[in-house]
């Protein structure tokens, strides 16, 4: 009977970490460019990725469940992923965030904060590459650190729009509906740095 190949976890959360970067990517593409009009069609990209990210999650899950010997304790390796989906699920409920508020158009201030995730989630990803190496990397560190910074940086850009908005904005139905939206783009932020400190957390418990 011919063995089974051994599963590759750290590719499988590679995947994960690349289309969690590719749906900040797109959603950093319909903040710069929204149409109300157009906002259902433009997010389908992100959707199916999240998706793609859910199918993943299952498959590796169902690996450890049969798995023997695992690179890293399989509890990390479902920590790490989990948190991988918890930023695409993010990006992903952004998207619908959009259509179910019925926003018309773009805040200022909006568009540097889908960068600031963009940024964010493309160095979660670039730390998952490195990750399978990370007794030696000599890289890992400072992507650790950048995403750090960039978490600082929104932080301050999330309090200043929190109080443009408030102290400007007249109608208070578009206050309720921004504060949503602000809310959300911190909260991914946020979850990148969380990721990339379990990853940190994870190379000091094994090395």
């Amino acid at each position: 009977m011919a063995r089974k190949k051994q599963y590759n976890y750290f590719q499988t959360m590679e995947l994960l970490a690349k289309n969690a970067h590719l749906a900040a990517e797109h959603l950093e593409q319909i903040v710069q460019t929204f149409n109300p009009e157009t906002i259902e069609v433009d997010s389908e990209v992100v959707h199916q990725l999240e998706k793609e990210n859910d199918q993943l999650i299952d498959e590796l899950t169902n690996e450890l469940y049969d798995a023997f010997i695992t690179p890293i304790d399989r509890e990390d390796i479902l920590i790490i992923s989990e948190r991988l989906d918890n930023i695409i699920d993010g990006i992903n409920a952004m998207t619908y965030l959009f259509q179910n508020l019925v926003i018309t158009e773009i805040r200022p201030g909006a568009d540097i904060f889908a960068s600031h995730v963009n940024q964010a989630v493309k160095g979660v990803h670039y730390a998952i590459l490195e990750f399978p190496k990370f007794k030696n990397s000599k890289k890992m560190k400072q992507l650790i650190l950048e995403v750090n910074q960039i978490e600082s940086e929104a932080d301050l850009l999330y309090s200043s729009l929190k109080r443009e908005l408030f102290s400007n904005e007249k109608d208070p139905i578009e206050i309720i509906k921004w504060k949503e939206i602000f809310d959300r783009f911190e909260k991914i932020v946020n979850e990148c740095e969380i990721s990339v400190d379990v990853i940190d957390g994870m190379i000091i418990k094994n090395t």
